[in-house]
């Protein structure tokens, strides 16, 4: 099988590597030919030497050959991905699309080594928006982006390269950053999924900063799934970055979805990007549990504004220290622009605009109060270059309309391809949540995914259907372990109840034989009491949750009399926390320990009914 016969995605090639159908090294092959048969050559800066990069597939064929197993140890073994220019290589120069300033380190970005150690293969790194300042991918003197689908349109940017090179089958994903949108507006442009994190889930020690407080790394991939596979190797707490810290996870709405779409929306003039978002909101409204509120838009623009008009752009100047003062000549002019209005500001300004921020994060707090995540267009048109090229800060700062006010607030974001428009443009719609918001925006995501993604990147094939639930995020918070019997488990009607919470299946499991299970009488929905007891005892079938630890008082607080939380024995001699019943309450309660099961009993029911 040509793996590269169709659009390349994490789950393809994984599958492939686990059906023995081909060899990383074939893959390696194949990522060479196309790159150079067919690879635009603004898309990469810099890529991985021939022999080093045909090396690197030579040793996962040998790992893999030595050890089949790794695939499962290790989420991207044998993934080809690209890099954006602004985030560190060993070896490779980081330029941020500026010749003048390059520098090679020694050591390579935190994500970067992460992604190595998941079993990454590098392509290359990509083209950017010079020193990540920039929503179009025309700024560099490596040449202008072009987009994959009509090369007279912008890209996005800044993360173009990174974009482009996933659109046209060159990696399966690819690392952005995200100060303002640059992760967002070129999945938009390009018809890819593009993950946001919240600040400070994903390290950035290793990546030049555009705005170091608000900075991430993005991802940028064909589905929500891989996108959310690359995130989980990404994610944690890094001890050498001042601003990764824990996140209190959100868990995933499995009810109701309250959707907030804010109004005035802003198209710019552009009928046929009103058209693609109103298609959207259509499809979706076709589904009775979603339901859509609007909210007001202009306090988040009122924050957007800080990012460009207020102090923050001194943190783009601080950035470049003396190569501002000494080589100005050698930057972009419109990137020399921006950050030359940090000139002037003062620590009033400063001040002025925390007060602002402070009073934003307050309101953005209100108004989630009432939704659960909030609906936007990507971006409200879609410029052409030679739009671009006459008006270069107006027409950048439209596309920031949806984006800008995101890391200020310390949210989180998902851009997701929609319905494309009657021109045939790529046109996105993104997700956006409070901090800690990822797993909620990757589930709802996943499900609205086969409703609105119809083609993977640049390709025909669509986004594969399925219906696999994505796991939540590696601890990055103290959790607590409890053991459910009857309608907390998967698929039963209170399994909502620690999803929403954040709750993380471990596995199944059985009690010791030294319990009696009951069918409670009157319960609503169906509940089941568990008790111990000394003899003539039976194994229970059961669940192992893991639960937030902030989350789990509230858990037990809605668990009725007579159930409770209790210590119970496994099988294999262990203990865990779990539900139990008050004995009294099962008095004249029908016994139906010997189906060994919640589940057991309940489809016997269902049979005899």
């Amino acid at each position: 099988m040509n793996p590269l016969s169709e659009v390349l995605t994490v789950s393809r090639l994984r599958d492939g590597y686990r059906r023995a159908e081909f060899t990383p090294l074939q893959v390696a092959e194949q990522v060479l030919a196309r790159l150079k048969s067919g690879c635009p050559r603004e898309v990469f800066i810099s890529v991985v030497d021939d022999g080093a990069f045909l090396a690197r597939a030579r040793q996962l064929n040998d790992q893999l050959q030595q050890d089949p197993g790794i695939l499962e140890r290790q989420a991207l073994f044998g993934i080809p991905y690209a890099v954006k220019d602004n985030i560190d290589v060993a070896g490779m120069p980081t330029t941020c699309a500026c010749p003048a300033f390059a520098y090679t380190p020694e050591r390579s970005a935190t994500v970067v080594e992460r992604i190595e150690a998941a079993g990454g293969l590098l392509v290359g790194k990509t083209n950017l928006d010079q020193f990540a300042t920039g929503l179009v991918g025309t700024r560099s003197p490596y040449g202008e982006v072009k987009n994959p689908f009509n090369p007279d349109y912008v890209s996005g940017g800044s993360s173009s390269g990174s974009a482009v090179a996933v659109a046209l089958g060159f990696a399966a994903f690819a690392l952005g950053t995200d100060t303002a949108g640059s992760g967002r507006v070129p999945a938009g442009f390009c018809n890819l999924v593009g993950i946001k994190p919240t600040p400070g889930l994903v390290s950035t020690r290793g990546v030049f900063p555009a705005c170091k407080s608000l900075d991430c790394v993005s991802v940028l991939a064909h589905t929500v799934a891989d996108g959310w596979d690359v995130l989980t190797v990404l994610a944690g707490l890094d001890a050498a970055d001042t601003y990764s810290r824990p996140i209190a996870a959100l868990g995933p709405v499995t009810r109701k979805v309250r959707i907030g779409i804010p109004m005035p929306l802003e198209f710019r003039g552009d009928a046929l990007a009103a058209a693609a978002f109103q298609a959207a909101v259509a499809t979706l409204k076709e589904d009775p549990a979603f339901v859509f509120a609007e909210i007001p838009f202009a306090p988040f623009a009122e924050v957007a504004a800080l990012l460009y008009d207020g102090p923050w752009v001194a943190e783009r100047r601080l950035a470049l220290a003396d190569f501002f003062e000494h080589h100005a000549a050698d930057m972009n002019p419109t990137v020399r622009a921006v950050i030359g209005k940090a000139e002037g500001k003062t620590a009033m300004d400063a001040f002025a605009a925390a007060y602002t921020l402070e009073a934003g994060k307050r309101m953005a707090e209100s108004v989630f109060t009432d939704i659960d995540l909030m609906l936007v267009p990507t971006a409200p048109t879609h410029h052409t270059r030679a739009a671009v090229a006459a008006d270069p800060v107006a027409k950048n700062s439209d596309f920031g309309t949806y984006t800008n006010f995101v890391n200020l607030l310390g949210m989180s974001a998902l851009a997701l391809p929609g319905p494309f428009r009657r021109d045939g443009l790529p046109a996105g719609i993104t997700l956006i949540d409070a901090g800690g918001g990822d797993h909620r925006l990757a589930e709802f995501a996943r499900r609205i995914e086969a409703r609105l993604h119809r083609r993977l990147g640049c390709g025909e094939l669509e986004p594969p259907r399925t219906a696999k639930a994505l796991p939540p995020l590696p601890d990055s918070e103290p959790m607590i372990t409890v053991a459910v019997v009857g309608a907390h488990l998967s698929g039963m009607p209170l399994n909502w109840q620690l999803a929403e919470r954040g709750g993380r299946l471990l596995c199944a499991a059985r009690t010791a034989p030294c319990y009696r299970f009951f069918a409670l009488p009157g319960t609503v929905p169906p509940k089941p009491g568990l008790i111990q007891v000394a003899s003539d005892g039976a194994a229970i079938d059961l669940e192992i949750w893991q639960l937030p630890v902030r989350n789990y008082g509230s858990f037990v607080a809605d668990i009725p009399s007579p159930l409770g939380i209790g210590t119970l024995l496994l099988d294999d001699g262990s203990q865990v926390q779990g539900f139990l019943c008050e004995a009294h309450a099962t008095a004249g309660a029908e016994d139906i320990s010997h189906f060994g099961g919640w589940r057991a009993y309940r489809a016997h029911s269902a049979a005899s009914a």
